[in-house]
C-alpha cells in the first residue's frame, strides 16, 4: 500500500475518532473503551505508513512546505543568534542565512539554505536555491569562524543552486568550486545537515564537512529526480522510477558511507513534531562536537581529506 493510501485511511480514521468524541460529549455516553482502541489502531496505521517508503515518497515529505526550515532550528536549539548580512561582493542574498550563535556554552557560526513558509516567502528567498552572492557570503561566515576557532554548522536545504543567467554571469560555478576547495582546508570543525532536500552542487557547496548527518526522510544527490529521468530518458515524468535508481535517501547514502548518521524523525515527519526533531539535532551536535574539538587541527584535516578521499 503507498502512502496517499495510508494517509486516506488515517484520515478517515481521524474523522470516525473526532465524530464518536463529539457523540459521547454530546449524549453522555461513556465510550473511552472504543475511542481507546481506535486511537491504538490510529497509531499503527500511522507507523505502518511510515515504516517502509519509497524513495519518491520520501522525497514528497522532504519538499513539504511545512518540514521545518533552517531559521525554525536555529530558533529552537541556539540562543541569542545574531545574523549577518552580504558577501562584500555584490550583495545579500535571503536563500542563505546565516550568523554567530551559542549551542548552550559553545560560541558556533550557523549557516544554512532557508526556504520559505509560504509562496510569499519562497518567491523572496528564491525556493531555497541560492545565488554566488550567497555561496560566498556562506564563505566569508566560514573564513570569519575560522578566525576565531568558532565550530561551523551548516543546515542543507535546496533543490539546487539557481542557474539564472545573471547567476551564471555573477560566477555560479566559481563561487561553488571556491567553497569546496577552502571548506576542505578550513581549520576548524564543520557539521553539515541534510534537513530536507540536498540537490546537485547547490547543497555540496555546503557539505565538505567533518560529519554530515541526515534527517530520516530527507534527500541527497547529485541532482533532482525529474532533472535525471529529462536527461537519461529525455522525459521527466519517469522522476518517480528515477529516485529509485539514484540511491539518494538516508539509508542507501548510510550504507555507501557518504553520511555518518541519521537523524530520527518524529512519526509522519519533522513536520509534525518540529521541536522534538529539533531537541535530537541540538543532543547531537552537543556529543559530537566537543569531540572533534578534542582533535588537534593538523589531526581534523587529515581526517577530512582521508574522509572524502575514500568516496
Amino acid at each position: 500500500m503507498s502512502l496517499g493510501e495510508f494517509q486516506k485511511q488515517i484520515q478517515e480514521m481521524e474523522k470516525k475518532i473526532k465524530e464518536i468524541h463529539l457523540f459521547s460529549q454530546q449524549q453522555g455516553v461513556d465510550l473511552s473503551e472504543e475511542l481507546k482502541r481506535m486511537e491504538e489502531k490510529l497509531q499503527n496505521l500511522r507507523k505502518q505508513a511510515y515504516y517502509n517508503l519509497t524513495p519518491w515518497e520520501k522525497i514528497t515529505i522532504a519538499r513539504k512546505m511545512e518540514r521545518p526550515t533552517a531559521l525554525d532550528y536555529i530558533q529552537y536549539i541556539f540562543t541569542d543568534f545574531m545574523e549577518l548580512h552580504g558577501d562584500r561582493y555584490f550583495g545579500d542574498d535571503p536563500a542563505i542565512i546565516g550568523g554567530i550563535t551559542w549551542l548552550e556554552k559553545i560560541p558556533v557560526t550557523v549557516i544554512g539554505q532557508q526556504k520559505g513558509r509560504n509562496t510569499k516567502e519562497n518567491i523572496y528567498q528564491n525556493f531555497g536555491m541560492p545565488h554566488p552572492e550567497g555561496y560566498r557570503k556562506a564563505l566569508r561566515l566560514m573564513k570569519q569562524a575560522e578566525k576565531f576557532r568558532r565550530p561551523i554548522i551548516c543546515f542543507i536545504d535546496t533543490p539546487g543552486a539557481f542557474c539564472g543567467i545573471g547567476a551564471e554571469e555573477r560566477g555560479q560555478g566559481e563561487a561553488i568550486a571556491r567553497n569546496l576547495l577552502e571548506m576542505s582546508m578550513l581549520k576548524t570543525p564543520i557539521v553539515s545537515l541534510v534537513i530536507g532536500e540536498g540537490g546537485s552542487g547547490g547543497a555540496l557547496a555546503l557539505g565538505v564537512a567533518d560529519q554530515i548527518w541526515m534527517l530520516e526522510h530527507s534527500v541527497y544527490s547529485i541532482l533532482s529526480p525529474e532533472g535525471y529521468a529529462s536527461i537519461l530518458w529525455k522525459d521527466s515524468n519517469r522522476a518517480e522510477e528515477a529516485a529509485e535508481k539514484m540511491k539518494l535517501t538516508a539509508q542507501d547514502l548510510k550504507s555507501f558511507g557518504i553520511i555518518d548518521g541519521i537523524l530520527a524523525e518524529p512519526l509522519g515527519g519533522a513536520h509534525e513534531e518540529p521541536k522534538e526533531m529539533a531537541q535530537t539535532i541540538k543532543k547531537t551536535l552537543l556529543e559530537i562536537i566537543p569531540k572533534m574539538k578534542n582533535n588537534s587541527m593538523e589531526e581534523l584535516l587529515r581526517k577530512r581529506y582521508e574522509k572524502f578521499r575514500k568516496m
